[in-house]
């Protein structure tokens, strides 16, 4: 029993089978069903409806680019509010040179801060209602008539 065994060679492609030998295991879902959409994408969706409701009241909306980050930068892209104390929510960027003025909204800071999908939609309204506002020199209750209210 000296005979050394030698171990099969792992290729770079993917298993084939898993180790029952019965094969990969699918999807848990279909892509149209909501329970594939990952976190990133539910929160876009939460932020473009967000931004259809406001474009309705304001439709020079439409030439402002909304983005959605993960999270802030920490090398002062964020704006002067930026600091230890406190993570930002969102933000903007004033339009220069042919670009557009941009609303960002960061994801993480908005997903600790909330419980569920409804109180997160809720805090994504608010946010997106406060850059606008500022963006437009107005304040939020200019911008949503409902701002504010729970």
């Amino acid at each position: 029993m000296d005979s050394p065994v030698t171990p099969r060679a792992a290729g770079p492609g993917p298993r084939r089978r898993d180790r029952h030998g019965r094969g990969m295991r699918g999807p848990i879902a279909p892509p149209q069903v909501p329970l594939a959409a990952s976190r990133a994408e539910t929160f876009a969706d939460l932020v473009q409806d967000s931004v259809e409701r406001l474009e309705r009241r304001w439709p020079q909306l439409a030439d402002i680019d909304f983005l959605v980050l993960d999270v802030p930068r920490l090398d002062g892209a964020a704006g002067p509010g930026w600091s230890d104390e406190a993570v930002p929510l969102g933000g903007t960027v004033a339009a220069r040179e042919g670009r557009p003025a941009r609303v960002v909204i960061y994801r993480r800071p908005v997903e600790i801060r909330t419980k569920g999908r409804d109180e997160r939609a809720a805090l994504v309204h608010e946010v997106v209602v406060e850059q606008v506002a500022d963006l437009l020199g107005l304040t939020p209750e200019t911008v949503d008539p409902r701002y504010g209210e729970d």
